[in-house]
């Protein structure tokens, strides 16, 4: 597939996908697995294909995935053109979401230090993001991560603004504190709250989820199988690419791996009784948390989408979910889940 066919009509094979269940992002409605881009062109070592990647993302659609996500800083730039040129073809079918909020120069794509959500650089970036995405209207704009150098008033303020020029449709925000969300819903009502969750990592649990119910706001998980580890598919012994950013991070240390399998033990002795996969069991758990809970796993190949996909098959009794409870909490879970310079940027 070359790009320049990207904008042709879709195959009459892939131009609707088949009944997936919906959920609800506050009053957006999506499929209830999403489809998180980042992996093609950030984070995971080398990039895949770009004809690949493009097939890959379809045939998300073709199976029934609704709901897309990228950001500016995945490339940067590259990321969105990608998802852009992939979905094209079927564009009124699909929400995309994207994120603005580092330091990125405009001009030439080079990232500089730290954060930028000045309004006037919120303005430019959406500009550009419109192009790359080849869209009129952003379906959901998260602030990437809260800058504190810019009151989150005069965020809200502006995405405000961007949504009633029609330039956007709903805003989000990402690693967000509750007070941090509190205020920015007061200024413009904050659809959805994305920040890593899963089994390994509980963070949003004591207040972020709750906040979320009591404000109808809708809650996407990223990392939701623990940047891999969950599936089953990584141990002590194996290697990453030097591209690869997981070689940086604390819990993806040989040390901390071989101690944290215990918690892939656990989910694979319920996937072993359901005839399902530990990526399964995960994903299945995070959907039965609460009902506007929408993970975004990452999938590079069709093989793992079709196998992530089937998450939405598996039912996890309240059995199931008791002990998967009452084991996974009594395990020490060993490293941070980011580098330092990344878990100052969280939850501010």
């Amino acid at each position: 597939m070359d790009d320049k066919n990207v904008g042709d009509p879709v195959p009459q094979a892939i131009r609707k996908g088949p009944a997936m269940k919906k959920r609800m992002l506050g009053n957006l409605e999506v499929s209830e697995l999403g489809f998180g881009a980042m992996g093609f062109d950030y984070f995971y070592g080398p990039k895949p294909d770009r004809d690949e990647a493009i097939r890959v993302i379809r045939a998300a659609f073709e199976r029934g995935v609704t709901f897309f996500d990228t950001a500016e800083a995945y490339g940067p730039w590259t990321n969105e053109e990608l998802v852009g040129k992939a979905l094209a073809p079927m564009r009124n079918e699909v929400v995309i979401a994207t994120k603005f909020g580092w330091n990125i120069d405009q001009e030439t794509g080079e990232r500089g230090p730290g954060l930028d959500s000045r309004p006037r650089q919120i303005n430019t970036v959406v500009e550009g993001m419109l192009k790359r995405l080849d869209v009129e209207t952003i379906d959901l704009l998260y602030q990437h991560r809260v800058d504190p150098e810019v009151p989150i008033e005069d965020v809200a303020g502006t995405v405000k603004t961007l949504i009633d020029e029609g330039k956007v449709r709903h805003f989000g925000l990402s690693e967000a504190a509750v007070g941090t969300i509190r205020r920015a819903h007061a200024v413009q009502p904050v659809t959805a709250v994305q920040s890593e969750y899963s089994v390994w990592t509980r963070d949003p649990e004591p207040k972020v989820l709750p906040l979320c119910e009591e404000l109808s706001i809708g809650f996407v998980p990223w990392g939701p199988l623990g940047q891999g580890f969950l599936t089953g598919k990584i141990d002590a012994s194996t290697k990453f690419d030097e591209s690869d950013r997981r070689t940086i991070y604390p819990r993806f240390a040989e040390g901390a791996r071989r101690a944290n399998m215990a918690v892939v033990d656990v989910l694979r002795e319920i996937a072993n009784d359901k005839g399902s996969t530990p990526a399964q069991v995960a994903l299945a758990w995070l959907l039965a948390q609460k009902p506007f809970i929408v993970p975004i796993p990452g999938m590079r190949r069709v093989e793992r989408l079709d196998e992530n996909l089937g998450a939405g098959a598996v039912e996890l009794t309240p059995d199931d979910l008791e002990k998967i409870e009452a084991i996974a909490s009594d395990i020490p879970i060993h490293g941070d889940r980011l580098p330092r310079e990344m878990l100052e940027l969280s939850y501010r």
